[in-house]
């Protein structure tokens, strides 16, 4: 195919080959299971079926269809593995690879972005991509003053696709609360409405990671690529060797998984203090992890802009919480928006209902997994429980939305790596208010 399909009709039409009538029967039953109602289960034939289907439609698609399926994909680790096993490997594939662009499709773009003489550019330029995701794919190539550069090409049309995505996915919830039950899509896809036409403009996003690589720079534990060049459908940078997270999750070693885990997690709390940024799209193909052991981050087309660092009141409220200040931990929820002003909320309720997510946090060690966060999953997300009926009551403010979800996502991929760690001493680095007033935070580098 010379370009992806634009239309709405062409890519409703794609869409609606998903296999929604089982997928919605497959979604309710694994829902009944993942909260007790049933004991049924869905058969392993139909899940694979379903789990096939998926990827080819989502990743041929690629535009917002794709990304969709990528932000959804590290939510896998929520299912009991008998029932995720078959979506697995075919929601790994979406986190780093997709069906690729012809190369003279790839020639267009370079040479409408760059002018007809590209190629004088570089002394060497790979046709075959290295790498494809949901709205444009990498080549490697050498620069003409001799450095390996990645250059990431956006796909033909994909402006278009990721609109006409974003307006029909929302009538698919059904199919993709099999990957996680009890997720409500539409507010997920609203917000990836709002921020993911930003990607498009590869000129931001090339602003974004020079400001990383900036706060970065020489860094032991993470490595950001320095831009090249670029344009707004083009953006060269430095190439950068390394493991892809994808592999260290699934056959890294105990040491491996624990040092990626601890090298994400710091760059999901350091990143606002130090760029003033939160990088924004957490899923493991846009990680490699170097032989030196050092984290690095390939994509800055979904960034936070957070100039004053993470909303002030989320270190001071997480640290009551873990001390048991049940009083001032509901006044502080309510102040930001979090309670509604006139809810009359128990504050031994909302402590109690706060304090198993913050488990990972209330030890010096503390080891992530599938079962943990499956645990926390069926607890929330089941309409019996007191934990489901708290959730109902608060709210989340518009503030919030975006680091909330960019948490949630970084959980889910430090389930998937099972990373053991001292994640509390991470926030006693970087989270401002966290640590005890008497105990003074490590330095920056």
């Amino acid at each position: 195919m010379s370009d992806i399909p634009r239309g709405p009709v062409a890519r409703t039409a794609k869409l609606a080959s998903l296999p929604l009538g089982f997928a919605g029967r497959a979604a309710w039953g694994i829902g009944k299971k993942m909260t007790g109602f049933a004991e049924s289960v869905i058969s392993e034939k139909v899940q694979q079926r379903t789990a096939e289907q998926l990827f080819s439609v989502l990743g041929q698609l690629k535009g917002g269809a794709m990304k969709l399926g990528q932000a959804l994909s590290v939510f896998e680790a929520a299912l009991p593995d008998h029932l995720a096993s078959p979506y697995r490997a075919a929601l790994t594939k979406l986190q780093d690879a997709a069906p690729p662009l012809p190369a003279a499709s790839v020639h267009k773009v370079l040479a409408a972005e760059l002018g007809d003489d590209w190629r004088d550019s570089f002394t060497e330029f790979d046709d075959s991509p290295a790498a494809a995701a949901s709205i444009g794919q990498v080549h490697k190539a050498v620069w003409g003053d001799g450095r390996e550069v990645a250059v990431k090409v956006q796909y033909p049309g994909a402006g278009d696709a990721l609109v006409s995505d974003l307006k029909q996915l929302g009538r698919f919830a059904s199919l993709f609360r099999i990957l996680q039950p009890g997720l409500d899509i539409k507010p997920l896809i609203a917000e990836l409405r709002e921020r993911v036409v930003e990607e498009l403009d590869y000129n931001l996003e090339a602003e974004a990671q020079r400001a990383f690589a900036k706060a970065y720079a020489d860094d032991p534990e993470i490595f950001v690529p320095d831009v090249v060049a670029g344009a707004r459908r083009v953006i060269i940078t430095e190439w950068a060797e390394g493991t892809p997270l994808s592999q260290v999750i699934a056959s890294g070693t105990q040491e491996e998984r624990d040092l990626a885990g601890h090298r994400l997690s710091t760059l999901h709390f350091s990143g606002p203090e130090r760029a003033g940024l939160l990088h924004a799209d957490p899923h493991p193909g846009n990680f490699r992890m170097t032989d030196d052991g050092r984290l690095v981050v390939l994509d800055f087309g979904a960034v936070a802009r957070l100039p004053q660092g993470l909303p002030a009141p989320i270190g001071p409220l997480v640290r009551l919480a873990l001390a048991g200040e049940a009083e001032q931990v509901l006044e502080g929820l309510r102040a930001e928006g979090f309670i509604p002003e006139d809810a009359d909320i128990d504050a031994d309720a909302v402590l109690e209902y706060l304090l198993p997510m913050l488990d990972p946090i209330a030890t010096d060690d503390f080891q992530f997994s599938r079962s943990w966060l499956r645990a926390e999953a069926t607890r929330l997300a089941n309409p019996k429980s007191e934990a489901y009926a708290m959730g109902k009551q608060l709210n989340l403010p518009p503030s919030y939305l975006l680091i909330h979800r960019v948490t949630l996502g970084s959980i889910g991929v430090l389930c998937q790596l099972r990373a053991r760690a001292s994640w509390r001493s991470i926030l006693e680095q970087w989270l401002p208010g966290f640590a005890e007033p008497s105990k003074k935070p490590k330095s920056a580098k």
